[in-house]
């Protein structure tokens, strides 16, 4: 590896390091010569970043003059780093209007989803077609998350389990 490729490397490296060390919710853990674990503290979740995988690194400031970094990976994908969240795209799912989703989602929005979910299932008025649109979305911001590095089994049984009460309740 040639002396430029190697600054090159380290230089993205410290702005990402920089930028999570002086974010309020993101943190730096398991830090190695290749990768670091960054972690959200709003809902504890964390990635594994491998440096080698990160192309470029652009600064960008939001609608609101917030600064945040974007990652653009050598797989294609993106990462946004907010002061307090990791961002990333939501997966296209079969059926869902891509276009009514926000481009970036966080974590945090699986709660939203789900929430909305359980309200609309509890609501005589909403139909089953608004339930499954919500469960697509649901599903989509999962996907985006796994594909990035986010741990979402968890989340992912949440759907299972109020479609098993469901089923109780209506047998």
């Amino acid at each position: 590896m040639s002396d430029s490729v190697v600054s090159v490397e380290e230089n993205l490296q410290d702005k990402i390091d920089k930028f999570i060390g002086e974010s309020e919710g993101l943190s730096l853990s398991d830090k190695e010569l290749n990768s670091v674990k960054i972690k959200q503290s709003v809902d504890q979740k964390s990635i594994l970043l491998n440096y080698e995988w990160v192309e470029d690194v652009i600064e960008r400031v939001d609608p609101t003059g917030k600064q945040f970094l974007q990652l653009n990976l050598s797989n294609g994908k993106k990462l946004l780093l907010t002061n307090n969240l990791i961002g990333f795209k939501p997966v296209a799912c079969k059926g869902l209007d891509m276009t009514k989703l926000p481009k970036v989602v966080t974590t945090p929005d699986l709660i939203s989803v789900f929430e909305a979910i359980e309200d609309s299932m509890e609501n005589d008025y909403t139909s089953n077609i608004e339930v499954d649109v919500l469960k697509k979305v649901f599903k989509s911001v999962i996907l985006g998350g796994e594909s990035i590095g986010f741990d979402l089994h968890n989340e992912k049984t949440w759907l299972a389990q109020i479609d098993a009460l469901r089923n109780k309740f209506i047998a």
